[in-house]
């Protein structure tokens, strides 16, 4: 099975075993729909809890009430310990859109071309996500927008950029 990382449990929030999350997800659409989590260091050792309660706290947060979770220390242990979800309970994306997931890993080249790397990991901004393609001891920022990314094609794992003046390392242009 292929998973996902939604978030990161932060610490507990009350008394009565809910735990508070650092949420990955871009938007919190996807909360009402969910009824099991799975909770682990990584991905082979996650272990499924089935959600009593969902709830947003705010912006880029969540919190969960989960069977077998009856206080606080034992929300207190889940502490640092990753989210996950079957990636096929995911909603689909509308063309154009990503999951960070997908994107990780894929070869990053020029329009003519030239290989520059791999996306190793992405971080969002204000504006848009910015995506860190390295190669060896090179990193490149990529800012997710049109006028760089030019084509994403998952299947081939492949992005397709258009350098700006300044971005390439060794360019003086900032």
């Amino acid at each position: 099975m292929r998973w996902i990382e939604i978030g990161q449990i932060i610490k507990s929030h009350g008394l009565a075993g809910r735990v508070k999350v650092l949420s990955y997800l871009e938007s919190d659409r996807l909360l009402p729909s969910l009824k099991d989590v799975w909770i682990g260091p990584g991905r082979d050792s996650a272990k499924r809890y089935p959600i009593e309660n969902v709830r947003p706290e705010g912006q880029s947060h969540f919190s969960l009430l989960l069977e077998g979770v009856e206080d606080r220390n034992a929300a207190d242990a889940l502490r640092g310990l990753s989210i996950f979800l079957p990636y096929e309970s995911l909603e689909t994306l509308p063309e154009d859109e990503y999951y960070w997931e997908d994107l990780i890993g894929l070869a990053v080249v020029t329009e003519d071309g030239k290989p520059l790397g791999k996306i190793e990991s992405i971080f969002p901004t204000g504006s848009n996500d910015v995506y860190v393609c390295r190669e060896g001891g090179r990193e490149i920022l990529l800012p997710a927008i049109a006028e760089v990314i030019r084509s994403v094609d998952i299947r081939a794992g492949k992005m397709v950029v258009r350098l700006l003046k300044g971005m390439e390392p060794g360019d003086d242009a900032l």
